[in-house]
């Protein structure tokens, strides 16, 4: 490939996914057909994030209860509807 044909392609291609961080989808079409499709990436899994959550409900959940109810009498509650 042609080294100047290149940069121009690299250059569109940055533009194309610059569109596509700013919520954009992109179609890519070869003779009027869709052969691709540009869209965001979902959001990565954050691990450190996700246990400072669990972390706070565990601490929320401290001290209370069900009323005197055991998990399988509201499973087996749940389980009537």
């Amino acid at each position: 490939m042609d080294e100047q044909v290149a940069v121009e392609e690299n250059t569109e291609l940055r533009g194309l996914i610059e569109r596509v961080e700013r919520g954009e989808e992109i179609v890519i079409t070869r003779d009027g057909k869709p052969v691709a499709r540009l869209v965001q990436t979902p959001p990565t899994f954050d691990r450190a994030k996700a246990e400072a959550a669990a972390q706070r409900i565990l601490e929320l959940s401290k001290g209370q209860t069900l009323g005197g109810l055991s998990i399988k009498d509201l499973i087996n509650e749940g389980r009537k509807y």
